[in-house]
């Protein structure tokens, strides 16, 4: 496919970056707007980085993208550029100017990584399984950006635990105990995992997408250690938003939900308990920063 037959696909995708700040409360999955702006986000995904796209594609207010297509199990790299992860990338471009260090806690193949130093952002990146890794370098080689790489998981303490790799979707791929009953074929052996806290200590924003574990590493971590900190983050499941919730509760902490249009979180039925409830914003503020 040609670069120039995709000139309709990147300026959708530029009206979407460009609306998204705009309309934070319409950012649930619930939304019957969010669904309009989900098709489009997808059709266009698929065009401009499935398997026949062009090696490098103008991808709004980040500039030119280099990201091959890669399969991962059922899912392919195209899955990672659905309308939540769209929401996320628009957040780090608003707050380019609010933020100066980030950790990409679960960094995958290098999305994340590669729009946050696009941001201009200093970034440490963590992912444990060797396989992404062999990705991730391909794709900040080829988008010319230079971070500190981490072969290694995070959590409370540093050590080694048992890693399970999702053959059927490796970005499903957990460390051991993390989510009950991993479903079809798995692969376990042991991982390096660091201490998360003296980075999130050196980090003033911190992407968290660590496949279930992430309930158990809010618990193992000092309350103070977000504010100074903000966290946007995925919780896996109902256990652990009930858990993530219990553990704030009463603090100067404050969570504001995606599943809510980024509301504050005032009960536990507030929180997101799947990715499909999209993310969970941990802060300080008052608010969640979209366009002041």
């Amino acid at each position: 496919m040609k670069k120039s037959s995709l000139v309709d696909e990147a300026r959708a995708i530029d009206d979407l970056f460009s609306i998204i700040p705009e309309f934070p409360h319409r950012h649930a999955t619930s939304d019957p707007l969010w669904r309009v702006w989900n098709r489009t986000a997808r059709e266009c995904a698929f065009k401009l980085f499935g398997p026949e796209a062009p090696e490098v594609i103008s991808f709004g207010p980040f500039g030119e993208l280099a990201f091959p297509f890669v399969e991962m199990g059922s899912i392919t790299s195209v899955d990672l550029f659905g309308m939540d992860e769209l929401i996320i990338f628009s957040f780090y471009n608003q707050n380019r100017n609010r933020y100066r260090r980030v950790v990409d806690f679960g960094a995958n193949i290098g999305l994340h990584t590669t729009i946050l130093s696009r941001c201009g952002f200093d970034v440490r990146s963590f992912e444990p399984d060797p396989r992404h890794i062999e990705f991730f370098k391909r794709t900040i080689s080829a988008n010319s950006i230079s971070v500190d790489l981490h072969q290694s998981a995070t959590s409370v303490e540093a050590g080694e635990m048992e890693f399970v790799r999702v053959l059927g979707n490796t970005t499903g791929s957990h460390l051991s105990g993390a989510k009950r009953n991993p479903y079809g074929e798995l692969d376990r052996f042991l991982v390096k995992v660091e201490a998360a806290e003296p980075h999130l200590r050196w980090a003033d924003l911190a992407k968290i997408d660590i496949e279930g574990h992430e309930a158990a590493l809010i618990e193992g971590l000092p309350l103070d250690t977000w504010t100074h900190t903000d966290a946007i983050m995925e919780v896996g499941t109902p256990e652990n938003a009930g858990r993530i919730f219990e553990r704030f509760k009463g603090s100067s902490i404050r969570l504001f939900s995606q599943k809510r249009g980024w509301a504050l979180v005032r009960s536990v039925a507030d929180m997101p308990e799947s990715h499909r409830d999209g993310s969970l914003f941990v802060t300080q503020r008052d608010k969640m920063p979209w366009c002041d």
